[in-house]
């Protein structure tokens, strides 16, 4: 088969690869023989098809030669895995990641519901020689649609309050409600998030000086009179699974007009008080946890936006945990580890926008042995 036959007819429909084109490549324009598209195309496809290090990138690419010519030439094959661990090496971390983001805006449309915001570390990122910790990657995860919308690189998990007002910066999140836990509480990511006309719901741990201590003090004291002195909505919840029992009380308290004036806090329209029950057997284990919101809803609104940001757990750092390997990956040299994270993620967002009831896992077992379905996913 003539290695560019169809080619011109068929590559249109990979559109991904348009939010790609302008993206830098620090290559020498004369020595380049794997164009930048093709690299990430035949990348995107091995890991879609189950591929988890550059070795079996390039084992991918010398089998399925002919399912990467129906999209682009390849005319001098595919790259070894030391060329493909020395091209994502050297690729710009920050601007991959907002290629990635553009994409993904196109992918979805306006941002809905919540987006919720948290960190996670690669555990096998870490290196003995040179001492180099392992990386930390904050994303942002839209919950409904259970889409990775962007990510930043950091040094460690402390570094988080530096990362989120980059990752708020390269998306579009008006109309939208950002979640993020007690690291996240932060005046500045606060009055980022209000300015790009966004509403936020922050989890209030004992970072934020006397803020937490005051909030704490007050619902203690308004529970204690039966919320005389103070306007509340309140919604409870009681869900059964496995032989567990847990019990949720949602308490939105609306007067913090006191709050506002001793704390100075951007937007800030209410705080939550959630207040958990688990019954296992015998064992009954209580907690409360306390958020601050710019929402002037009521506590059975609420309840779901706190709910859905744990998705940000369940759907996305456990896939990426037991479906991608994330945790397992060895990938470790200059910003291979983060460009190799964000292939991943565009990986989860193909399969998970792929029509049908399988598991993502079944799918991404499909997607290797079956090269229809694989196409399929990059064209549609």
């Amino acid at each position: 088969m003539e290695p560019a036959a169809d080619f011109g007819a068929i590559s249109e429909a990979v559109v991904f690869l348009d939010y790609f084109k302008d993206f830098p490549d620090a290559r020498q324009p004369g020595k380049v023989l794997y164009p930048f598209a093709e690299v990430l195309l035949l990348c995107l496809l091995a890991v879609l098809a189950g591929a988890e290090t550059f070795v079996d990138i390039a084992r991918f690419g010398e089998k399925k030669l002919d399912l990467l010519r129906r999209f682009r030439p390849f005319r001098h094959g595919t790259p070894s895995h030391d060329h493909l661990g020395d091209i994502f090496a050297t690729l710009d971390a920050e601007e991959f990641q907002r290629c990635f983001v553009t994409w993904v805006a196109g992918l979805t449309g306006a941002p809905e519901d919540v987006i919720a915001i948290d960190g996670k570390t690669l555990r096998r990122s870490y290196q003995k020689k040179g001492a180099q910790a392992p990386i930390h990657m904050v994303s942002a995860f839209a919950a409904r649609q259970r889409l990775v919308l962007g990510q930043v690189r950091v040094a460690e998990k402390s570094n988080e309050i530096v990362a989120i007002p980059k990752l708020l910066d390269m998306l579009a999140i008006e109309g939208a409600i950002v979640t993020i836990d007690a690291m996240g509480c932060q005046r500045a990511i606060a009055a980022k998030i209000v300015e790009k006309k966004a509403d936020y719901v922050l989890a209030l741990k004992g970072n934020q000086g006397s803020l937490r201590a005051d909030v704490e003090l007050f619902a203690a004291e308004q529970k204690a009179n039966g919320f005389k002195d103070t306007k509340v909505s309140r919604h409870e919840t009681v869900d059964g699974d496995h032989g567990r029992i847990e019990t949720r009380t949602y308490t939105m308290i609306h007067d913090v007009a006191w709050l506002k004036e001793r704390h100075d806090w951007p937007g800030l329209q209410g705080v939550v008080m959630v207040e958990s029950t688990r019954e296992i057997g015998e064992k009954i284990e209580r907690e409360t946890r306390f958020y601050i919101t710019s929402l002037l809803w009521l506590a059975s609104q609420l309840g779901p936006v706190i709910r859905n940001h744990w998705a940000i757990e369940n759907s996305l750092h456990w896939v990426m945990d037991m479906i991608f390997r994330d945790d397992e990956c060895r990938i470790r040299t200059d910003h291979a580890p983060a460009n190799f994270t964000t292939l991943r993620h565009m990986a989860h967002n193909l399969i998970r926008k792929a029509p049908g009831r399988d598991s993502l896992r079944l799918k991404r077992k499909t997607a290797g042995w079956d090269d229809d379905f694989l196409a399929s996913l990059i064209t549609t």
